[in-house]
């Protein structure tokens, strides 16, 4: 698991890095240079493209210049630079480089005012103009400048961070930055390429390790974690000897309405195909006759008899919530559910619900909610910006106790202690319906075998994502059935 720190957080791990090894900043700065141009060579091979380098007069500057030179070494002799020198003084570390620049052959162009000609056409683009440290959106010459820059049909890599997009929470708005089609940053994520408001300054983002201490960057206090598949196989436990379906829990899933027995029957494959004992699926009787065609390993349960005497007490977890619809009955067996108590994992119409009535603060501790954004808005007011939305979700996590399965490209998992874990598994291919009860399923399915409900909401988004994932390598579109199906290949992958 991996630390995810602010910008000032990862200053400090440079200026560490530095006192460790007894290394000038010049040299941590050719060692991030010399990452990108390896990183860079292997993305575009062919050494007759053109490469114009856009440069700041900071650090994030310094790192195009030791770049334009080293990729020059490298055998690419069409590379162009120039400097933004719209405002300010340059770093010394930027100095310097200016000073082996020149002394490698290029001469750059400077910058200093809008009449500025890129009558010349270049294949690449490097953007190395403003690093993490902008906390300000782009205005003057820096906004004209990523106009022009957008406006040639150039491909795009970035230094670090695409100039214009802030590091730790992205500017509202169709804020102005330079759009990157690759970004190269430096031993960890920012923060903010989490968010989806990310997507306007980049498509896709690598990170380079440059060498920095990582001890002392995982020693750094945080409330954003990255996932990572040794993580997800330190927690799963392998079948023993002698284990039966006792053993590994009984799962009940609400579901299904007589128009929408669909989303019952994803949710009740992605739990069977997660490893619950026993599966249990209540709903109408006019769906028997789908579900016992479509899956006869579960059981069912019938609406008039969910709530008889002792029935919720045969069960390991409990989920609510995909295609039950909002209906009075369906407000019915909300309100009875939350009488019981018992922590429950709640999705769909169940969360809309639960909005509409004000019914949060009836949820047990330890309760499961996996909004899509939303439905989060719904039950936690508006929120400007996927910042402001994990301050509130953080905020209601440890006022109720919950934990909040936040669901995007990047599915945020919010505890009850304020941490942030963020799933980095899946793929745009599985932007199809029935995605999300297929993850009810597998969430209930790891909470019925006896998972602590932080560990079964990590495992269970990770292999749900990475199942889809693993499908995009060979298919356009992934749907949510081949999803559930191949949950198990998945976890048998991981252990």
């Amino acid at each position: 698991m991996q630390t995810i720190l602010t910008a000032a957080q990862m200053r400090q791990a440079d200026e560490h890095t530095i006192s460790q090894r007894s290394i000038s900043s010049l040299t941590l700065m050719e060692e991030a240079s010399r990452a990108f141009a390896e990183a860079f060579v292997h993305c575009e091979p062919d050494r007759k493209i053109s490469i114009h380098i856009f440069a700041g007069q900071g650090n994030n500057g310094g790192d195009g210049l030791a770049i334009a030179r080293l990729l020059k070494a490298e055998g690419y002799p069409q590379v162009q630079v120039s400097i933004a020198a719209f405002t300010g003084g340059e770093s010394p570390d930027f100095s310097e480089n200016l000073i082996r620049l020149r002394q490698a052959g290029i001469e750059p162009v400077w910058i200093k005012d809008q009449s500025a000609d890129f009558s010349e056409p270049a294949t690449v683009v490097i953007d190395a103009i403003f690093g993490s440290g902008l906390n300000r959106p782009l205005s003057g010459g820096y906004a004209w400048l990523a106009g022009r820059i957008n406006a040639m049909s150039a491909r795009v890599y970035a230094v670090d961070i695409p100039s214009g997009l802030s590091a730790e929470q992205p500017f509202a708005g169709a804020y102005t930055c330079i759009r990157a089609q690759q970004t190269f940053t430096f031993q960890r994520p920012k923060r903010s390429f989490f968010m989806p408001e990310s997507a306007h300054a980049q498509i896709g983002f690598t990170v380079l390790d440059i060498g920095l201490d990582e001890s002392f960057i995982e020693a750094q206090p945080t409330d954003m974690y990255l996932l990572e598949a040794t993580d997800i196989k330190a927690l799963l436990k392998p079948r023993l000897p002698f284990t039966h379906k006792g053993t590994y829990g009984h799962a009940l899933l609400i579901a299904g309405s007589p128009a929408t027995m669909g989303a019952a029957l994803l949710a009740a494959s992605g739990c069977l195909n997660a490893g619950a004992g026993l599966t249990t699926l209540a709903i109408p009787e006019q769906g028997l006759t789908a579900l016992n065609a479509a899956l006869p390993e579960v059981m069912a349960m019938t609406d008039h008899s969910l709530f008889e005497a002792g029935q919720l007490e045969r069960f390991a977890a409990i989920a609510a919530g995909p295609g039950m619809g909002t209906d009075a009955k369906a407000v019915s067996k909300i309100d009875s559910l939350l009488e019981t108590g018992r922590p429950l994992l709640l999705d769909a119409d169940a969360l809309n619900i639960l909005a509409e009535k004000h019914w949060v603060e009836r949820l047990a501790p330890g309760s499961v909610l996996t909004p899509h954004m939303k439905e989060f808005d719904r039950l936690f007011g508006v929120s400007d910006s996927w910042s402001q939305r994990l301050d509130r979700a953080k905020e209601a996590a440890v006022r109720y106790g919950l934990h909040i399965v936040l669901k995007n490209q990047y599915t945020f998992i919010v505890g009850g202690q304020g941490h942030i874990f963020v799933n980095p598994t899946g793929d745009p291919a599985m932007a199809q319906g029935g995605m999300g009860d297929v993850l009810t399923g597998i969430l209930t399915a790891f909470l019925a075998q006896g998972y602590p409900t932080a560990e079964a909401c990590k495992i269970g988004c990770y292999v749900h994502g990475s199942a889809g994932s693993t499908l995009a390598k060979d298919q356009f579109v992934v749907s949510a059935s081949a999803v559930a199906a191949r949950i198990p290949l998945e976890l048998k992958s991981l252990l």
